[in-house]
């Protein structure tokens, strides 16, 4: 019987778990750590930090449905991996024997990078749950006492979409507060240009997101580093600007991100920011039975940009990465030689509060085949649904891929790549 051991529970691990728990049946065993005993639904938190959802709407326990397909579960947490023992130890000093490991951690979140950055300082965030609660508590505070507002992404950024949909959803809810006008907006980001996201663009994605930032009144500022924040004052410095210092009563930054600490101390596993080295079949080449999927993984920005700026790992992406994993695990335990690749696709659904925008690029990285970019109220429409259908997948312990047929067929792209 083999041992297959995920460490990581979030919107790559547990679909891996089902995933590779389906693959292998009742003859092998399937082990979850996790240092939750929740799952929740990372793209749902711009929503939770307006109002718009509760934790009750996007998040359940993890426990009871991985029980249902027959899934050990530990919520301790990873603190080590010893990989010429094979073991995971966690938090509590629980030795969990591996024979393959697969990492799908996502990131150690890197406020402390920047002086004042962070709940637990100056700024709120929508990267966890708890965060998107805290930020919906400041929200609040903003609601009663209006007045500036910055939202954005720091320097050495990877994850820039739930930035551009919080600004827009967040104008969107002071509008129907009829304070708007009350709050002047600004967006901070290190990208070279409005629309960059860390893939040089997709599509006319740069027109799109100017665009609707000036029909906001939504002013911005690119290539810019965060040099501090404090109560009340960011200060930035821009590229050939200098510095500015901008007054705000309510900020939303996106912090870089880094490998967490368990897995960025295995040595020869990870790049000098701890996220982990893989070949073309998501595995480890310093240790072939470790594999990693999702934020975890490294990858090379796309391009040197005046300030630093990271490559985003989507969801469709990301779903990719668990197939691929899934399938050269079981060839492995099998005794078959590993060879199924992700495709690395994005596919990207941006709620803007009362419209959205979906952006196409096949594959993600460029040279592309398909690049394409809408904007439209059925793009709102489309991830409240999607939103729904995940959730409730991952309750029923869904074990085959559903993301890439589900909006390749919403959005018609097999006919578009034929053309």
């Amino acid at each position: 019987m083999a041992k297959v051991v995920i460490i990581g529970a979030s919107t790559g691990g547990l679909p891996a778990a089902y995933e590779i728990k389906h693959m292998l049946g009742k003859a092998h065993e399937v082990t979850v750590v996790s240092n939750t005993d929740i799952f929740h639904f990372v793209p749902s938190n711009p929503w939770v930090a307006v109002g718009w959802r509760k934790r009750k709407d996007t998040a359940f326990p993890l426990g009871k449905y991985l029980a249902k397909k027959g899934i050990n579960f530990n919520s301790e947490g990873a603190r080590t991996i010893d990989p010429e023992k094979k073991q995971v130890i966690t938090s509590k000093g629980t030795v969990i024997p591996y024979d393959y490991l697969l990492i799908s951690t996502g990131p150690k979140l890197n406020f402390e990078e920047i002086e004042g950055l962070g709940p637990e300082h100056h700024t709120v965030s929508v990267c966890t749950i708890d965060h998107a609660e805290h930020a919906y508590a400041e929200f609040q505070k903003l609601l009663k006492d209006p007045g500036p507002v910055i939202i954005g992404a720091a320097q050495g950024a990877s994850c820039f979409g739930p930035a551009y949909e919080f600004a827009f959803i967040l104008d969107t809810t002071l509008k129907r507060a009829r304070v708007r006008h009350k709050v002047p907006m600004t967006y901070v980001t290190s990208e070279p240009y409005i629309g960059h996201m860390g893939l040089s663009g997709v599509g006319d994605s740069k027109g799109l997101l100017e665009h609707e930032l000036r029909e906001r009144h939504i002013n911005w500022h690119t290539n810019a580093k965060i040099k501090k924040v404090e109560k009340d004052k960011m200060t930035i410095e821009i590229v050939g600007d200098g510095e500015k210092e901008l007054p705000f009563k309510f900020s939303m930054i996106l912090p870089s991100f880094k490998g967490v600490d368990a897995v960025a101390a295995v040595p020869g596993l990870c790049n000098p920011k701890g996220f982990v080295i893989i070949d073309e079949y998501q595995r480890s080449p310093r240790y072939p039975d470790v594999y990693a999927v999702g934020v975890c993984v490294a990858i090379a920005p796309l391009e040197v940009t005046p300030v630093p700026t990271g490559v985003p790992k989507t969801g469709h992406m990301i779903e990719s990465m668990v197939t691929a994993a899934a399938h050269n695990i079981k060839d492995s335990i099998d005794g078959k030689p590993v060879s199924t690749k992700a495709t690395w696709n994005a596919i990207c659904l941006a709620d803007m509060g009362n419209t959205g925008a979906a952006f196409v690029a096949i594959p993600q990285i460029p040279p592309r085949n398909v690049t394409w970019s809408r904007k439209g109220k059925w793009v709102h429409l489309a991830k409240v649904a999607f939103e729904k259908y995940f959730i409730g997948k991952m309750k029923k312990g869904v074990s085959e891929p559903f993301v890439e047929k589900l909006i390749l067929n919403a959005l018609n792209i097999t006919k578009l790549q034929k053309k």
